[in-house]
């Protein structure tokens, strides 16, 4: 009985620490896609900026050569260079912060790495449960995101993932975050609290993206099988031509 007990330990053990391993791995690849977006984002503004500061030159050195700017010309034309720095710098800050919005001209793909940066940013302010919701969405949606990329944005799945991507889930994180931290576990009318809400909210929205992302793929598959069977059908009665007689 001892040796019954002390396995059954070491099994519920074992299933916890994969559990955690698990999530810690999600968390990780999570990490790591919102390093590569910051990367690329600093990519871009450096480019900006580079580029900014170079026609502030570029225009300093045409005006010279009409009229003699001086030593306060050439101090303005560095603090214009200097205000245009700081303001492209400034820009993607505070867009990173802002939850997901839907545009008409946004695609796809970049839709789902805002949602994922948006995650991300979000998950620490949420009770563990929330967290761990939060890191079954994040897990699917590298998937979600390879198969959105290949259909327009006016797709009614694509539709439908996006409202949820840019309006309704992050709606719910933002609404929670509203609610004062003494409250959220009160029970309403139905015996539900608010982390529970919480919890069940995110949990709607990640099957319902799962489930986007599993109809896009069975398509996928569909359209493949079509294809195939029609150049069996067309070119599957050809034979290879005999060799030549010898």
């Amino acid at each position: 009985m001892t040796t019954d007990k002390v396995e059954r330990a070491i099994a519920r053990f074992d299933r916890v620490t994969q559990s955690l391993d698990a999530r810690d791995g999600t968390v990780r690849d999570a990490a790591r896609r919102e390093r590569q977006r910051l990367n690329s984002g600093l990519t871009r503004t450096a480019g900006r900026v580079g580029m900014a500061i170079a026609a502030v030159g570029l225009l300093t050195i045409i005006v010279g050569l009409v009229m003699p700017i001086g030593m306060f010309g050439f101090l303005a034309a560095v603090a214009l260079a200097v205000g245009l720095a700081a303001v492209l710098i400034a820009m993607p800050v505070r867009d990173a912060v802002a939850p997901p919005a839907v545009t008409p001209g946004l695609p796809n793909g970049p839709m789902v790495d805002r949602f994922d940066s948006y995650l991300f940013r979000s998950r620490g302010a949420l009770p563990a449960p929330a967290q761990t919701e939060l890191d079954r969405i994040s897990a699917l949606l590298p998937r979600l995101k390879e198969t959105l990329v290949r259909v327009e944005t006016l797709d009614p799945a694509a539709q439908d993932a996006r409202r949820l991507m840019s309006i309704h889930l992050p709606g719910l994180i933002d609404r929670y975050a509203h609610v004062p931290a003494t409250y959220r576990a009160e029970l309403d009318s139905e015996g539900v609290s608010v982390d529970q809400r919480l919890v069940e909210g995110l949990a709607a929205g990640r099957a319902r993206l799962d489930e986007v992302a599993a109809d896009l793929a069975r398509g996928d598959v569909a359209a493949f099988e079509t294809q195939g069977r029609f150049i069996q059908s067309r070119y599957g009665e050809a034979t290879p031509s005999a060799d030549p007689p010898a």
